[in-house]
């Protein structure tokens, strides 16, 4: 193994390989997990030694393959059960749907399974399979179930399936997983909003724009027509893009926590000012920015006239209300207006917030223009203004509708991201001409 000061130094690391078509990226996981310090010993299902074998796994690890779960080691212990007390974290990559079912069940017929039932360290999944086998009620209730023992689960990506089809459930980044290990063997909270060391660097280059936080349209000095928006959602894209190495413009209205360190952060804090700084971004010349995602609650509705000073009370009130612009819709025909001949088309993300049903996200896909429109119900438990998790579907232009289960917002922005990305290249596979976006300072946009 190559000595490494990584963040895994000296670390004991359990990879469990089960029987997906990905198990081939799991020798490069190890390589990853070594490099980072870690020692590894492997674990396999009979079905992962089919697609891989052991030879190159014992080779690399210098430990030998535990893949029957009632072998013996050669000091007569219990292969499987000593590697639930010799390791510090057990890593399942990939995890195939019937290793999920058989894990929520407690069904220990590989070693896998046997030590994960017999360890306390903590567990790391990452799930690979066809994207209706992930999509199905089962695989999400056994992905359910496995976080409620704990278990750090890494969501799959979406893309080119082994089957031929495009869909949510290719293995994830594998640095994605060794992020999710360093932060398990770290003891960050599995269910909190995570921190990652900032280690990817696949946005590097890049220019980001998130609007984020409701806006407050005045009735007079002291009151306003407002939402129930806290920009959480907006500042957990904004802080993923930045972790990953993009610049990030973050135009932000009321929230209720603070923006991520590193943003370059304008206020808005109606959406006249939105919007003003909204087409600061996109002049004449073309856009500045290579991704934007607006998700922030702009207010429908302003006062006609708001008033110049506080309103008494003791007569009532009647307010004639004005609609605000569709600034996402404004924004996309500027921005293909304004595009320069033979340019790239920056990737444009919308948010919806629906509630009860989503019969009109398919028609704002459209009439929006944008090429991501990421819907949730704001009445669903954990899923609507304020929480710290959202069950989010994202709608596109070119692929179908995915449906995320519940997640921490921070885990919903990555994966939006990936897909984001996703799209980035594949435009540049078609054209040489790359997106050049410069980063404003906040006096050239506003506020």
């Amino acid at each position: 193994m190559t000595e490494s000061a990584g963040r895994l130094k000296d670390r004991r690391i359990a990879l469990g390989i089960t029987g997906s078509i990905a198990a081939y990226k799991a020798v490069e996981l190890m390589r990853l997990f070594q490099n980072e310090g870690a020692d590894v010993r492997v674990l396999m299902t009979t079905a992962a030694v089919e697609f891989i074998g052991t030879l190159t796994l014992e080779t690399l690890s210098h430990h030998p393959v535990d893949s029957d779960v009632l072998s013996l080691q050669g000091d007569g212990r219990i292969g499987h059960i000593a590697a639930a007390h010799d390791v510090e974290a057990i890593v399942v990559a990939p995890a195939t749907a019937h290793w999920l079912g058989a894990m929520a069940n407690g069904l220990a017929g590989d070693t896998i399974t046997a030590a994960c039932l017999a360890t306390s360290v903590p567990v790391v999944v990452a799930p690979a399979m066809d994207g209706g086998m992930y999509a199905h009620a089962a695989t999400q209730a056994n992905v359910a179930r496995l976080r409620e023992f704990g278990y750090r689960i890494v969501e799959p990506e979406s893309g080119v399936l082994a089957s031929g089809m495009v869909g949510l459930g290719r293995l994830a980044g594998l640095h994605r997983i060794v992020d999710a290990t360093v932060a398990a063997l770290s003891g960050a909270p599995v269910g909190g909003q995570p921190t990652p060391m900032p280690t990817r660097t696949d946005m590097a280059d890049l220019h980001v724009v998130v609007t984020a936080g409701g806006t407050a349209e005045p009735i007079d000095p002291v009151r306003f027509v407002g939402n129930r928006s806290t920009g959480k959602m907006g500042l957990a894209v904004a802080k993923n893009a930045l972790d990953r190495g993009a610049a990030v413009t973050l135009i932000m209205g009321n929230v209720s926590v603070e923006p991520p360190a590193g943003a370059n952060v304008v206020r808005a804090e109606t959406a006249a000012e939105m919007q003003a700084a909204l087409r600061a971004l996109t002049p004449p010349a073309g856009p500045r920015f290579d991704v934007l995602v607006m998700a922030a609650a702009v207010a429908d509705f302003r006062p006609r006239s708001p008033s110049a000073t506080k309103l008494g009370r003791s007569a009532g009130l009647t307010l004639e209300m004005d609609a605000t612009p569709d600034l996402l819709a404004e924004t996309s025909e500027r921005v293909r207006a304004s595009l320069p001949a033979g340019s790239r088309r920056p990737i444009l993300v919308g948010f919806a917030a629906e509630t009860g049903t989503f019969e009109r996200v398919v028609a704002k896909l459209e009439s929006k223009g944008v090429d991501l429109l990421v819907a949730n119900d704001v009445t669903e438990s954990g899923s609507g203004f304020g929480t710290d998790t959202d069950r989010v579907t994202i709608y596109s232009t070119d692929m179908p509708l995915e449906e995320l289960p519940l997640l921490p917002k921070y885990e919903v922005a990555e994966l939006l991201l990936d897909r984001v990305l996703i799209r980035l290249e594949n435009a540049a596979a078609k054209s040489d001409v790359p997106a050049v976006a410069g980063v404003p300072q906040p006096a050239e946009i506003g506020r």
